[in-house]
């Protein structure tokens, strides 16, 4: 699975977004494509594309909102054949960065609207923030690990003996046992 060097980097300086936002495109190319597929571990990604949105709450506090696509081509479980998957995925951060405010053991930390119950927020410890690195963990977690061609079964051989019928219950055993005396 995915390894520690990351396939494919896009570095963007939180200190130049204003109160306004901003909207990104990132698509990897060519040779960030085939980087992408040896990392996670797939035969061929023949697409990896976002839009990102990026947004400043405060000095220390920002939102992130991205559209993954990715066309990625797997190899059937069964068959071998190869199996095309589209990949869809909605990514949200919420980032705080921690260098500018230490906040106290104990005091929690506002989240914006978008997250829910479970979401904690990233912790970040430099302005300069790789907008991939999320992409690509969402990637990674949206595929599929078995994939199978469409129309096909995976179906477990039966071993000789099997379509006996068990006892219906553990007492049958002793009955038929009676009965053989």
């Amino acid at each position: 699975m995915p390894t520690e060097t990351p396939p494919f980097v896009h570095d963007f300086n939180l200190a130049d977004l204003n109160r306004g936002g901003a909207e990104l495109s990132l698509a990897a190319q060519g040779d960030e494509l085939a980087h992408i597929a040896r990392w996670a571990d797939v035969g061929v990604v023949e697409s990896f594309v976002a839009k990102v949105d990026l947004r400043k709450h405060s000095a220390n506090r920002f939102a992130l909102d991205a559209e993954l696509t990715a066309e990625i081509v797997q190899d059937c479980v069964v068959t071998l054949e190869p199996v095309r998957s589209r990949i869809e995925r909605h990514v949200h951060r919420e980032l705080h960065l921690t260098q500018a405010v230490r906040h106290r053991p104990g005091e929690s930390i506002p989240l914006g609207a978008g997250a829910g119950d479970d979401e904690v927020p990233e912790e970040i410890d430099s302005l300069h923030y790789d907008l991939a690195a999320p992409l690509l963990e969402e990637f990674a977690l949206a595929i599929d690990p078995y994939p199978r061609a469409p129309g096909v079964e995976f179906a477990v051989p039966e071993e000789p003996g099997e379509k006996e019928a068990a006892p219906e219950n553990p007492f049958a055993v002793l009955r038929a046992l009676k009965n053989r005396s």
